[in-house]
């Protein structure tokens, strides 16, 4: 039996290798990758530019002999499409001719544009109004079309009052609005005899500073309004510098006077919106 049973496995064993049985007879094993590529694929990867330090780092496909060399894939090589040149990019939404208006320095056609001093001024203020942290970068160019504008007194004055009512009209612009009247204080040109800008701005002030008694007592609208001007009138002192005769910078003080009347006369009418009002100065 045991002669038999090696005759009959080795039967087996033949008609296995014949006919492929459970192992079929596999196809030559790859070489590995360290082995020297052939001369065909060599030439190919020269012209494509790829160095010959890096071969080893290229697959050679396992599909046997019958892979021709026309057939190895080489990676290609990713090209970007960036350029250094290219147009600036900008959010959408955003209005990239908005701050033009502000930095052209051409006065053609109305100021780039704009038909009347008003409506330029007033759209920058409303700009600083919801920009204000604009208000470093734009302020000189501002005041250098305002210097080629404002050559009148009628001009001059029409500025003043677009200020003004901006700043006791807007909630939160008293401040910036304070800033931009001690800048173009300094840096505009014209000073016609009526006053320059911080002499008609501070008349525009004691407008409504002669009226604190009757403004106190007023309705609700009237009351607000006056409000509006006394923190305004405070954030003026606070910024608004005034060069002495030797040099120094010093604030002006007739407003510090200014303030403590204003204050007095709402303590003299002690409705809420006053005594509210007098807190928020005193806090300023």
């Amino acid at each position: 039996p045991g002669s038999s049973g090696s005759h009959s496995s080795g039967s087996s064993g033949e008609r296995q290798h014949q006919t492929g049985g459970l192992f079929p007879q596999q196809e030559p094993l790859r070489p590995p990758k360290t082995a020297p590529l052939g001369a065909g694929i060599a030439e190919h990867l020269q012209q494509t530019g790829i160095p010959s330090g890096s071969q080893d780092k290229v697959s050679v496909p396992d599909t046997g002999p019958e892979m021709s060399e026309s057939q190895v894939a080489v990676a290609p090589v990713v090209m970007s499409k960036l350029s250094v040149k290219a147009p600036e990019f900008y959010p959408s939404g955003y209005n990239q001719n908005f701050n033009q208006n502000f930095t052209d320095s051409s006065f053609e056609d109305g100021y780039d544009g704009y038909l009347t001093l008003a409506e330029y001024v007033q759209d920058f203020l409303n700009h600083l109004t919801e920009q204000p942290g604009c208000f470093e970068t734009e302020i000189e160019q501002f005041a250098e079309t305002l210097n080629g504008w404002v050559t009148a007194d009628e001009a001059l004055q029409e500025l003043v009052e677009l200020i003004y009512q901006q700043a006791t009209s807007v909630p939160n612009f008293s401040y910036i609005g304070a800033r931009l009247c001690n800048y173009l204080s300094h840096h505009l040109t014209i000073s016609p005899q009526t006053g320059n800008f911080r002499q008609l701005l501070l008349q525009r002030c004691r407008t409504e500073y002669e009226n604190r008694d009757e403004a106190t007592k007023g309705d609700e609208t009237t009351r607000k309004q006056f409000h509006a001007f006394v923190l305004f009138l405070a954030e003026l002192y606070l910024n608004l510098e005034i060069k002495g005769t030797k040099g120094q910078v010093m604030r002006a003080e007739i407003l510090q006077e200014g303030l403590r009347e204003l204050l007095n006369a709402l303590f003299s009418n002690p409705v809420d919106s006053n005594l509210i009002c007098a807190v928020k100065l005193l806090k300023v």
